[in-house]
């Protein structure tokens, strides 16, 4: 109450903000007169102009007056469309790095013009996101002739481009492309074996369209680069026969405390729980199927992972439902965006869940995934130097934006005053009587003569509204993710007079409903229209348009309240753009999944009590309190959801951030001489520590285990007894200093015979190798900390510190393996010598003579024309007899074996023959080969 007497004397914030802009606007409106007398080429050289100012030192916002000016005037010259007082305020917003909300139809696109235009002088490139590939390309055409006209290059990036092509988009001034796009491209870039395979450039700026979609309802989903794993779909296809079986509970609220049934489901936050009974009849399938052991449990370390398959089959069939969260396509389970009411093919479920659905719908089963690269849109987008968005619907959700990136949203007034009627909600017994009502409003306004689009929050929800009105003979099209391909069309008509369209959600749909119908639409199709039909079919579309406003304008019905009060916004925003006339309302019932779960029963008593026909409604305050209410905790408890999964996040990020920059040092051509002195001190250092205790007295030495364990780990022979026998006053720090300056001799008289461009490409081919496959198992060893870590409340600790701590040392074990495998690779690589190469030379001119000789062979003797098979000579290039092998001469291969050369045993089976076979050679002698091992551990090895 205070802050509302405080708001009407001061103003709000947001009032505060308009203020101050509006007084930008006036400087920008005062250069517009200047800025009309130039040519067009005087326009054009402005961008020059505005980019030799920029280098001199001076900052973007000192140009934006004049900058929007130019914008505002070549998008005048270019598109015929000249930016609204408001539009400007909206691109001072974005520029500023806030969210600007907009109202549909205010012109959000034309809008952002003005603040890409202005960022994209300081070269350093603008990210245009949008929420599908459809309206990225869109608005890059729409946008391309004014931003060429004015010297800017534009491109898009989609998946699946072509690498070079893709790479010229990042270059360009202005790139447009999707969320998932950008996000993925940041993680390919940070898995590259060299500099020139990155993509994008460093992140600069960056506006996204429907911001609240893309940083709010998407914001649960990580984004997830990932590898095929162990195939396991016979166990997913096996656990699948059990679950029609389980029974489950009925009435779960009452039954949670007994065993009666199997399991029962938390609606509110999707999970199950087994009960007692359930897993016993769980357990006894898979004994019987010899899936478990006769004494073995659910519970047993070794069988958790049946468990979690037991778990995400219950949820498979229970929680998520066919054409509501995905669709069933060409044999493929697709998922369908909530949120958009898009599918996303492509995109799958994790932990399994995705295989349990393609079990239960008998579709062929994928096998499962191994996470490569991950991160969150939150992290992700938090990366740009600055970042803004424009949306219709974001002030519900200011509160988030502020605390998870810092952004304000700023309400920018429209452009004409509202002049939609928002009625009060109508509330049924069943869902049955709110389709019939529902069926009963079409008709009252199909007979004033206005369009009617009519919102479900489910393709199947849809499809049961569209037959229904098959039945009564109500001509209609359907908009869902069945029918994205014919998604412009029926849009482009919805507003045409008595037009009925049934369509899922509406964020992102990225087109304007026009009362009337779209004449355009018509003519776009056409090679070439005459003046006169132009004339004619806008006379026609005026006509249609009239008659339209008369009947009261665009008809919005919502078949069901959303979890989100922003997605109801956003399908009520499509009526009432630009001052039109408009009407909405809801249509709700006590068997609507938001009334059942959220509800409270006050409501549901109240209406049973009023003893109301199943075709009956009642209008209520009360009634829409209460369902604001529950949509209310709905979105807390989203809210908490997003918000746990990023402080989880948070942790991985800043050792993504270490991961990351590493790998570009690496890329980056650095000497890594250094680095891998510094690896050899402290591998030698751990591993002296395990034999010689520091600080400790010779008595507690091991050095017989320390000598046997360095030359096993390092192919480096060390007399360390004889050492000791030598000198008596060797004392523990003076054989650490030997043993380090031994093995760093070792290094540098084996580094010599590879030369220096040689060892500089294998120390950074091991360590990128090393790296990769660590932070790989690294991220999965995350993943399983996180699903359990909330048991650690159990113990009265803070499960989010034990996180934080356990994920630190998991972190300091992954560098230091890191480390030692690069030290271990590096000691055993072998070297050739002259007299082997010279022997792998006769080796290949003899197999290139023999392959010679076998194609004659077939020319002769192949006489049916089929093609037949050739022997091929070894590759060394491959991996032979378990080494891998490396060329020193060529370079070496990212993350695969190379030509022969360098090779790597990776056990005693794969050695080579042994050349001194015969000779009179001490076991313990040095080997004549050179390595510097004993004889016994080289080429005597047995």
């Amino acid at each position: 109450m205070l802050s509302k007497i405080v708001g009407s004397v001061v103003g709000t914030k947001n009032d505060r903000e308009l203020k101050r802009m509006r007084k930008v606007v006036t400087k920008i409106n005062a250069q517009e007169a200047g800025v009309q007398a130039l040519s067009d080429e005087q326009l054009q050289q402005k961008t020059e102009a505005f980019k030799a100012r920029f280098q001199k030192g001076e900052s973007l916002d000192a140009l934006l007056p004049e900058a929007f000016a130019v914008c505002r005037e070549a998008s005048l010259r270019v598109n015929g469309m000249r930016h609204y007082d408001v539009q400007l305020i909206g691109g001072i917003t974005l520029h500023e790095g806030k969210i600007a909300e907009m109202k549909t139809g205010e012109g959000k696109t034309l809008m952002a013009t003005l603040a890409i235009y202005l960022n994209a002088i300081s070269s350093k490139g603008v990210h245009v996101v949008t929420v599908n590939d459809y309206l990225a390309a869109r608005d890059a055409d729409l946008n391309r002739p004014l931003f060429n006209f004015l010297g800017l290059t534009v491109g898009v990036i989609y998946s699946q481009q072509p690498a070079q092509e893709k790479v010229d988009a990042y270059q360009a001034d202005i790139t447009y492309g999707t969320n998932n796009e950008y996000g993925f491209d940041y993680l390919r870039d940070n898995m590259v074996f060299s500099l020139s395979e990155k993509k994008q450039r460093p992140l600069n700026f960056c506006i996204i369209d429907e911001i609240d979609s893309i940083l709010i309802d998407e914001a649960r989903t990580p984004l997830i680069i990932s590898g095929q794993a162990e195939d396991s779909s016979r166990m997913y296809a096996l656990i699948n026969t059990i679950i029609p079986v389980l029974v489950r509970s009925k009435d779960e609220e009452a039954n949670k405390n007994n065993e009666d049934e199997d399991f029962w489901i938390d609606e509110k936050n999707r999970q199950i729980e087994i009960s007692e009974k359930g897993y016993e009849k769980i357990e006894s399938f898979l004994i019987e199927v010899g899936e478990l052991g006769e004494n073995e449990s659910l519970y047993s370390p070794s069988r958790l992972p049946l468990l979690a398959h037991v778990q995400a089959a219950i949820r498979a069939h229970h929680i998520f439902v066919k054409n509501v969260h995905y669709i069933v396509d060409e044999g493929e389970v697709v998922i369908v965006d909530e949120n958009t009411g898009r599918t996303m093919p492509g995109r799958r479920w994790s932990e399994g869940l995705h295989q349990a659905v393609e079990a239960k719908e008998n579709v062929e089963i994928q096998a499962e995934n191994q996470t490569l690269a991950t991160t969150t849109f939150q992290n992700f987008f938090r990366l740009y130097d600055k970042l803004s968005g424009m949306t219709g619907t974001a002030d519900t959700e200011a509160a988030e934006f502020k605390s998870t990136y810092d952004l304000e949203v700023i309400v920018i007034p429209t452009h004409k005053p509202i002049a939609r009627v928002d009625m009060d909600d109508q509330i049924f017994l069943t869902k049955l009587g709110k389709y019939k009502g529902i069926i009963r409003e079409i008709k009252e306004i199909q007979d004033k003569g206005a369009p009617v689009l009519v919102g479900t929050a489910t393709i199947e929800a849809s499809e049961e509204l569209s037959y229904l009105l098959d039945q009564e003979g109500v001509k209609h099209n359907v908009l869902n993710a069945k029918q994205h391909e014919r998604e412009a069309d029926i849009i482009a008509q919805a507003g045409s007079p008595k037009s009925v369209t049934i369509a899922t959600n509406m964020a992102g749909r990225g087109t304007d409903i026009i009362l009337g119908g779209n004449w355009q639409s018509f003519i776009e199709d056409i090679d070439s229209v005459s003046a006169d039909e132009m004339q004619r079919l806008k006379a026609q579309w005026q006509v249609k348009h009239d008659q339209v406003v008369a009947a009261g304008g665009l008809h919005i019905i919502g078949s069901e309240r959303h979890e989100s009060r922003r997605i109801d916004n956003q399908l009520r925003g499509r009526a009432g753009r630009q001052g039109d006339p408009g009407m909405s309302r809801f249509f709700l019932s006590l068997e609507d999944d938001l009334m059942r779960i959220f509800a409270g029963d006050r409501v549901v008593n109240m209406m049973r009590a009023m003893g109301l026909k199943e075709d009956e409604a009642i209008e209520h305050k009360m009634v829409s309190k209460s369902i604001e209410n529950a949509q209310g905790k709905v979105e807390s408890r989203d809210f908490d959801a997003r918000k746990n999964l990023l402080k989880y996040d948070d942790v991985a990020n800043e050792q993504r951030k270490v991961i990351y920059a590493q790998r570009d040092d690496l890329l980056d051509d650095m000497d890594l001489l250094d680095a891998i002195e510094v690896m050899h001190h402290e591998v030698y250092n751990a591993m002296i520590n395990q034999f010689i205790p520091p600080g400790s007295v010779d008595d507690q030495w091991n050095v017989d285990g320390l000598e046997d364990e360095l030359e096993e780990e390092f192919k480096v022979y060390m007399p360390l007894n004889d050492w000791l026998d030598e000198d008596r006053r060797l004392d523990e720090e003076g054989l650490r200093a030997k043993i380090i300056e031994t093995a760093l001799a070792h290094y540098h008289g084996r580094r010599e015979q590879m030369g220096e461009q040689s060892a500089a490409q294998l120390e950074r081919h091991f360590m990128l190798q090393s790296l990769d496959k660590h932070w790989k198992e690294h991220l999965t060893q995350m993943d399983q900390l996180r699903k359990g870590i909330h048991l650690r409340g159990y113990a009265q600790k803070n499960p989010e510190q034990e996180y934080k701590r356990e994920s630190f040392e998991l972190f300091q074990m992954m560098l230091g393996a890191i480390k030692s495998e690069t030290v271990q690779d590096l000691s055993r690589v072998h070297i050739p010598t002259k007299e082997e190469l010279e022997a792998l030379e006769a080796q290949q001119r003899a197999d290139a003579e023999r392959m010679k000789m076998q194609f004659e062979h077939n020319d002769v003797d192949n006489l049916s024309g089929e093609p037949q098979p050739t022997p091929r000579p070894q590759n060394q290039g491959e991996r032979a007899n378990g080494q891998m092998r490396v060329n020193l001469a060529g370079g070496v291969a990212a993350g695969a074996s190379a030509s022969a050369g360098v090779s790597i045993p990776d056990d005693a089976s794969d050695a080579e023959p042994n050349p001194y076979a015969g000779m009179n050679i001490s076991r313990n002698a040095p080997c004549p080969c050179g390595s510097s091992l004993k004889y016994k551990q080289c080429h005597g090895k047995i």
